[in-house]
């Protein structure tokens, strides 16, 4: 089947770290944490109290008191990135409602209603039914489709911490073999006490702000949003004079079958991956500037994912700076593929390798260059971002300026 060159037209993204995409590159630019103590719910029994939650949100500033309640707090954070993302491309004006699909990625969805229903329930009041809509992974999806007349695919992929990163991909194959014109692609994802009191459970919080391949690093720090990109053809995109941010050179995913949550230790299925994604992208390790790691900042993954790196880009490795977003944006599970590879094609476009903040001091087993110093400004066109999840879904995109 031939297959058509997938470039980016549309960005938009509604975070704790910027409610659009203006505001999040100039946290990018910047260095600045959204990293705060945690007030959507009672966090005082847990050892870990922060997170990068979007502060100060009220729903009835984006929507009316009908639409606002028939969405999840997830759902409503697709839908104002989507929206950021349509309006910056436009595409909506240029192609039929069944040539527009939509990919998007999910984790917990819309448990934070769901606990506020269970609560009404054990305190013996009366509870809307509609707290329960969003619980199933694919009411965002439908919610953009439904919110923007989108009326191709609609697709929606649960793969833990991987999921938008691989609706990224899945959307890129839509449109580069013909199936759809455009498609939005993306991911959204909220803060609920389940996933929280959950990681705590497993001791994989830090008390502090996460500190990716730092010696003394405790673990992740949570966050939510959510991320969408418009993928559109590139012939088409440069007829209708689109402005291009981008290409999804390529990508590729696998799934490790070693663990339910601990990466395998070697990590030669990550680097698997990574080269898999490089030959799907045809591109060589030399031409890849830098790395968007996982990095959630737990010890086991950094000293892994480092590990993956040096099977993956061999003698090269010390030129290719592995860096960590999640220490700006939190761990955004079901988005935080799609809020990294916004990221990164931010980071491409304004020709700097982003920072990673919180260094601690160097861990003699991260030993690799993971840019702890500040911005550093490169004339790259090609990068890297991973989403590595529990139960061994790996998913790498290869993205290009």
């Amino acid at each position: 089947m031939s297959r058509q060159r997938v470039v980016i037209t549309g960005m938009g993204v509604f975070s704790g770290s910027g409610t659009s995409v203006p505001a999040f590159t100039d946290a990018l630019m910047n260095g600045t944490s959204g990293i705060a103590p945690l007030d959507l719910f009672d966090v005082s029994p847990f050892p870990a109290r922060i997170g990068c939650q979007i502060k100060g949100y009220d729903p009835q500033e984006y929507f009316d008191r009908t639409a606002a309640r028939k969405l999840s707090r997830a759902d409503q954070f697709g839908v104002i990135a989507a929206g950021e993302a349509l309006q910056d491309s436009g595409v909506t004006g240029c192609y039929s409602p069944y040539e527009i699909g939509v990919s998007m990625g999910a984790g917990a969805a819309g448990m934070f209603q769901g606990e506020e229903w269970l609560k009404c329930r054990l305190a013996g009041q009366k509870c809307s039914p509609d707290l329960l809509r969003g619980l199933l992974p694919d009411t965002t999806t439908t919610a953009l489709a439904r919110a923007y007349g989108l009326a191709g695919y609609q697709g929606s992929v649960t793969t833990a911490c991987s999921s938008s990163a691989t609706a990224i991909g899945w959307g890129a194959d839509l449109v580069a073999t013909g199936r759809q014109k455009a498609v939005l692609a993306g991911g959204a994802d909220a803060l609920c006490l389940m996933t929280f009191a959950g990681f705590n459970a497993l001791r994989v919080v830090d008390p502090n702000p996460c500190s990716p391949f730092s010696i003394g690093r405790q673990g992740i720090s949570l966050g939510e949003g959510a991320a969408c990109l418009v993928l559109e053809g590139e012939e088409d995109a440069r007829a209708r004079g689109a402005r291009i941010y981008g290409e999804i050179l390529g990508y590729a995913l696998a799934g490790e079958a070693w663990h339910m949550t601990a990466p395998e230790p070697s990590g030669g299925t990550a680097a698997r991956v990574m080269k898999a994604a490089m030959l799907s992208a045809g591109v060589e390790a030399e031409q890849v500037g830098w790395v968007n790691a996982h990095g959630t900042g737990t010890p086991l993954n950094d000293v892994v994912e480092s590990n993956a790196m040096k099977l993956a880009f061999g003698g090269h490795v010390a030129a290719v700076p592995l860096i960590s977003t999640k220490a700006m944006t939190g761990h955004c599970l079901g988005a935080a593929g799609a809020v990294e590879a916004l990221a990164t094609v931010i980071a491409l476009n304004r020709r700097i390798i982003p920072q990673t903040l919180n260094f601690r001091g160097r861990d003699p087993e991260c030993d690799l260059d993971y840019c702890h110093g500040g911005l550093r400004p490169t004339d790259c066109r090609v990068a890297m971002s991973n989403s590595f999840a529990f139960g061994g879904n790996i998913t790498s995109l290869v993205l290009s300026r």
